[in-house]
């Protein structure tokens, strides 16, 4: 089909102010971390509903045409990244929250609705929506469902899959596939909507969304704790979660260059412990009642420090002091800002592995001459483990260098490649570390049947069937 043609058919379903092709792409990005380097693409299309979406898509299926998803472009694993030939479906424009039923404690939202959007209309409902990470300004919930996304409440709430009841779905021909009911229990055969989360848009795209919601807290305790040892943070998290119980939200850990970096000088926050400890923990808790909580996590920190379990801890007193906490630990820029060249990673690992694996990893990583300092942090209460390495220069030789270190050891260690961020076109050739060849046959063949042409992001996660 020619590119006159296909842009043609597309003006007659959205109109010619959502085409986009040409001149018109000036200034378009393919992910918010390079906004300099020009999008590539045949044209972008900004459907506004999902019948629109099927038509589109019906539309490339008849013709061949290869489409790449677009949603909030906070992706580091190359998802979003586009071909001069590739036609860009950018969810953008569906943002509508449709319906917020609080007896069910259930949200309906449209795929491109940004995460925060979700979070505070939730909250003006007495009602809480628990997915938070860094990026959740700019995320759309589509993309964060296409990827599983994590973040920094998982021990208590679960990933994005435990908080998705059902999706609207369009297959790459066009087809709809509806699964939006708000049930929590729906034992009915295969659970159909769960094969879309985690696939990172290569069966079908996301358009709707029936979230799971959760009282709202009605108290945040937060507190900053030093250790001397890896072990002594795996004993408190294990005394933290027999003390806490469910109340235990968050449990972060950063080690020592990480925390300091973030706490220095040039950061624009201060350190609300002294530097020096080998680890650091930013521990929450989320409950109903603010005094009976602080008193709660106040008690379980004196007796931690009476026992010997750490060496110094500070509490939050305050909404400003849980910002200023959590701003140590998310605003990554801090530590990105010394170096042009940042490289970073998303694995995950059996507890008890993760301290003897940063121990062999940091150091090869900076003995590297081209490399400045690899940052270690991460959500040690489910094993998600980032690193962050700085480095003087670009280059695919010195990348793949960095990613044969990170990503070697974690087969033996039964490890993952990817904790939350996906696999996309940048981990493909990793993938075979954590998967077998059986589980990757498998996947191949569930791509098949829902795209056999391998026209809907195509390259993603495997390279199959690419037709184009």
């Amino acid at each position: 089909m020619g590119k006159s043609s296909l842009i043609e058919q597309f003006v007659a379903v959205l109109g010619p102010d959502r085409v986009l092709f040409g001149d018109a792409l000036q200034g378009r990005y393919a992910h918010i971390w390079q906004m300099e380097t020009p999008l590539q693409a045949l044209c972008v299309i900004l459907p506004r509903s999902t019948e629109e979406v099927s038509q589109c898509c019906a539309i490339c299926y008849a013709g061949g045409q290869p489409m790449v998803v677009h949603g909030g472009l906070t992706g580091l694993v190359g998802s979003t990244v586009s071909r001069p030939s590739d036609v860009v479906i950018s969810l953008e424009r569906m943002d509508a929250i449709e319906e917020i039923d609080p007896y069910s404690k259930t949200m309906q939202v449209q795929s491109g609705t940004i995460l925060d959007v979700i979070r505070e209309a939730a909250q003006k409902e007495g009602l809480f929506f628990p997915l938070s990470f860094g990026a959740r300004g700019s995320a759309r919930i589509g993309g964060c469902i296409a990827t599983n996304a994590g973040g920094v409440n998982v021990i208590k709430y679960g990933m994005t899959r435990n908080l998705v009841l059902g999706l609207e779905v369009v297959l790459p021909d066009g087809r709809i596939i509806d699964t939006m009911k708000k049930l929590i229990k729906d034992n009915t055969g295969y659970a159909l909507s769960q094969l879309f989360v985690g696939s990172e848009g290569t069966l079908g795209i996301i358009t709707r969304a029936m979230l799971k919601l959760s009282p709202l807290p009605q108290s945040r305790q937060a507190a900053w704790i030093g250790l001397t040892s890896f072990d002594g943070a795996l004993q408190w998290l294990r005394q933290s979660e027999a003390a806490l119980g469910s109340k235990l939200a968050s449990f972060e850990l950063l080690w020592q260059d990480t925390y300091e970096a973030q706490t220095s000088e040039r950061s624009p926050y201060r350190a609300p412990l002294p530097h020096g400890y080998p680890f650091y923990v930013l521990m929450e808790t989320h409950g109903q009642d603010a005094v009976a909580d602080y008193r709660e996590l106040s008690n379980l920190l004196e007796s931690g420090m009476e026992s010997g379990a750490f060496e110094d801890a500070v509490l939050a007193h305050s909404a400003v002091d849980l910002e200023w906490f959590w701003n140590i630990r998310e605003d990554v820029t801090v530590m990105t800002g010394a170096t042009d060249f940042t490289q970073s990673f998303d694995i995950s690992l059996p507890l008890q592995e993760i301290g003897d694996y940063v121990a062999l990893v940091k150091p090869l990583l900076e003995a590297l001459p081209e490399v400045v300092n690899a940052y270690a942090f991460g959500h040690l209460g489910d094993g998600n483990l980032h690193f962050l390495v700085n480095k003087q220069m670009a280059g695919n030789a010195l990348k793949m260098e960095i990613d044969r270190i990170v990503y070697a050891p974690l087969s033996e260690l039964k490890g993952s490649v990817s904790a939350e961020h996906g696999i996309g076109l940048d981990k493909k050739q990793w993938l075979p570390l954590s998967r077998s060849a059986e589980e990757l046959a498998l996947m191949r063949r569930i791509k098949e049947i829902f795209d056999p042409e391998g026209l809907l992001n195509p390259g993603r996660i495997l390279d199959i069937v690419d037709k184009t």
